[in-house]
Parts: C-alpha cells; structure tokens; sequence
C-alpha cells in the first residue's frame, strides 16, 4: 500500500548544499550534497525506520556524504533530525572532492561545473 505525500505550496529548507550538518540523534555528521523537498525514497526504507523515531514525510530531506568514527557513507536524512554543525570542522568523507571545491571555513563550496 503506498501513502501520497502531498507537496507543499512552499517548501522551505534549513539546510543548504554544502552546508555541514549532524544528526540530531544518532552519531554522525554529514554535508548536504542534494535536497528533495519532501521524501522522495522507497517505501520500503521509510517503513524501516522504528515508528517512535519516523519522521514526518511532508518536508525536507537531505542527501548527505555522511560519516562516523567507523565509516563513510551516503545517508538520507529528514530535516527534523538534523542541525548545523559547521563548528566542528570540515569532513573527510571521500565523495566531498568529486562535489565540493573546498571548505570556506563555514561550509563547502560547490564546483562551478556542478552549479551549471
């Protein structure tokens, strides 16, 4: 059975592509890559998240290059869970340099091919 998501006249991001986020439960810190306006993945994933800590479909997720003290990873995250994280620094995640030209001191900075 598949729940519609209905798409809000306006949607409004937190977040930016290239900013530095962390996880607002779970150990980890990402930068944002991509941003879908409201859920956008499988049904299947959705449904896999405990229902205590489910978020709400209709806002924000992002893709982020991901990493924790272990690995690096690609995560989707909605908006709810997330908070800005800049202060701690730049990641080292590997798929960064095929997206970002380099960090500002606050965030990344995206190549200009990417930005056409």
């Amino acid at each position: 059975m598949s729940t519609k998501v209905l798409i809000p006249e306006v949607a409004v991001a937190q977040f930016a592509i290239g900013d530095v986020v962390r996880h607002r439960i779970f150990d980890f810190r990402g930068v944002v890559f991509d941003i879908d306006p409201v859920f956008s993945n499988s049904e299947e994933w959705y449904e896999s998240i405990p229902e205590p800590v489910r978020p709400s479909k209709d806002q924000p997720f992002y893709h982020l290059f991901a990493e924790n003290a272990d690995s690096s990873y690609i995560a989707y995250v909605s908006q709810q869970n997330l908070l800005a994280d800049s202060e701690h620094g730049p990641l080292t995640h590997p798929g960064i340099k095929a997206v970002f030209e380099g960090w500002t001191g606050t965030r990344y900075e995206m190549k200009r091919l990417m930005r056409q």
